[in-house]
């Protein structure tokens, strides 16, 4: 039976010293702990950048753009949220400074403030306090992470919001979680603790003191160490919580729960006596990672393959579909520029199964039309994601068909002329729910796409039906091209099935070779939905055919 609190709970999570610690690792780690006591939980991003939200920026500046069903754009971490926890993240879970400012000017513009003069605080501060009290009657815990480090003057305005915040609510009611970097100096053999006291230092002067500290290091802390960090930043020894390094992001909940991290959380919060936490379902997770039945190779190609968090939920899809299938997969990053002066076969031949990812412009594509070519005509497994699947009908339309100057208005919008016969064409007007929804070429780059989750029908004796298990799906897309169905009906005389299709019938949502063992491409991102526990049926069984090819090369 699931516990219960009368409050929601509010556990703001840090950094410091340097950025990338894995905060969203760590909050996300402490949400499934805390689900495994059975509490009920939610996490949220408040992100100081500029930006109203990610999705206009490049992949090599901030990592994938997670998608949520209600069509928000949002930080790669509430990935990990989702994949953590099985909460599906919703549009209030993801903020950013861009987005404070945009609406506290917008209400200015109205006359909402009533004439007075508009300042950080407290109008910012207030948009801020409101953004992190959003449902906050539906759950036992509120797991807040602030992006940046502290120090960041973009960040200060969120750090004196939740120090207000903190004000607001009854005592006991919110708590302070400090990440930082305990640096290991080789050439004198010691583990380093003043960058964390000097960030704590830093935390405590604007207002906020730490409950409980996190510390990333290659090893354990050692006693004196530990010690010396609860005294001089004033937090008890048993809150002085060790993050290791892991080989597996998976071990996470088992590894902060082995060094007490739910228990400090909930003995900072004054819960008593709490429930024993069921971590059957880690257990079995670390098991599938650490003692894997085989190896499968799988190539991305892509065009962001420098930046592996660009294609971050594609990744752990994969590990996930291992998972299910007790082999460990095996990723090699595969720039598909390489095959527009090379021939792609000596760069994919022994691998199990091929993947093109989504992506934007022009760059790279003909590369991964090659990769399409190579997997169809060798019986690769492919799976083609957004513009993977758009590559795949293009690649089939110019070779099978005969459509040789076949291509995307995408790519002709580039240049501003006209050099291809468009296979795939810029989606103007769609039906979202019970309303109608247009877009032209010019409209504002940010949040203009087809975006969330969207029904899909899928074709009677299809393999995506039988993969499936379902006649009917949903999944979320991120997208403004859309394969055109006037080829429909050549492809599929030549074996190219339009499998899944929107509702309405206008929209190709998939399509696979039938001729082919394994070969789809869908235009959504099935990668955003996939789960350790519970794998995304096309991840698993893509996995699956690798698995059988593995056996055949």
């Amino acid at each position: 039976m699931g516990a219960c609190l009368n409050l929601a709970k509010f556990v703001f999570i840090t950094g410091g010293v340097v950025s990338s610690l894995g905060k969203g690792l760590a909050s996300a780690a402490l949400g499934a702990l805390l689900q495994a006591r059975g509490y009920s939980v939610r996490l949220r991003k408040l992100d100081p950048y500029l930006n109203v939200d990610p999705g206009t920026m490049s992949p090599f500046e901030h990592g994938e753009v997670f998608v949520t069903d209600d069509g928000a754009e949002t930080d790669l971490d509430l990935g990990h949220y989702e994949r953590f926890t099985g909460v599906a993240a919703r549009k209030t879970d993801s903020v950013s400074s861009g987005r404070i400012y945009s609406t506290v000017l917008e209400k200015e513009r109205r006359g909402d403030y009533l004439g007075k003069t508009i300042q950080v605080i407290p109008h910012v501060t207030n948009e801020i306090k409101e953004f992190i009290a959003i449902g906050e009657e539906e759950v036992d815990f509120m797991l807040c992470e602030i992006g940046g480090t502290v120090g960041d003057i973009e960040g200060l305005p969120f750090f004196e919001a939740i120090r207000q915040f903190s004000q607001d609510k009854s005592r006991g009611q919110c708590i302070f979680v400090h990440l930082t970097l305990l640096p290991f100096i080789k050439a004198s053999g010691e583990l380093k603790t003043k960058p964390t006291q000097h960030s704590v230092k830093e935390l405590r002067s604007i207002g906020l003191t730490p409950d409980i500290l996190v510390c990333r290091s290659e090893g354990i802390i050692p006693e004196k160490e530990r010690e010396k960090l609860a005294l001089f930043c004033n937090v008890r020894a048993d809150s002085v919580i060790t993050a290791q390094d892991l080989k597996s992001i998976y071990e996470a909940p088992l590894a902060y729960h082995k060094e007490g991290l739910d228990q400090a959380v909930l003995d900072a919060f004054g819960i008593a006596p709490v429930p024993k936490p069921d971590l059957r379902q880690w257990e079995d997770v670390a098991d599938r990672v650490y003692n894997p039945e085989g190896h499968v190779k799988v190539a991305i190609v892509g065009k962001y393959t420098q930046l592996e968090d660009a294609y971050k939920s594609i990744a752990e899809a994969l590990t996930h579909g291992g998972m299910a299938n007790r082999v460990c997969v095996n990723v090699e990053w595969v720039d598909a520029e390489i095959f527009e002066r090379e021939d792609a076969a000596p760069y994919l031949q022994g691998f199990h199964a091929i993947l093109v990812p989504g992506g934007f412009g022009e760059r790279g594509t003909e590369g991964k039309i090659k990769a399409a070519t190579f997997a169809r005509e060798r019986k690769v497994p492919y799976l083609g994601i957004c513009l993977g699947m758009q590559m795949a009908v293009i690649e089939a339309a110019r070779n099978v068909i005969g459509v040789k100057d076949a291509g995307s208005e995408e790519f002709d919008h580039e240049v501003g002329q006209r050099r291809f016969e468009p296979v795939v064409y810029h989606l103007k007007e769609w039906v979202q729910g019970n309303y109608k929804v247009s877009r032209r070429v010019g409209d504002d780059k940010g949040g203009t796409m087809r975006l969330g989750a969207y029904d899909a029908q899928l074709i009677e004796g299809s393999k995506v039906a039988e993969v499936y298990g379902t006649g009917s799906i949903d999944e979320r897309h991120r997208h403004r091209y859309e394969v055109d169905i006037k080829y429909r009906d050549q492809l599929e005389k030549v074996g190219l099935r339009f499998s899944g299709m929107s509702p309405d019938g206008r929209l190709p949502e998939i399509v696979e070779w039938s001729d082919h063992p394994w070969f789809i491409g869908v235009q959504f991102h099935p990668e955003l939905k996939s789960k350790p526990f519970d794998p995304h049926p096309l991840f698993k069984d893509f996995i699956r055919a690798a698995k059988d090819n593995s056996r055949l090369v």
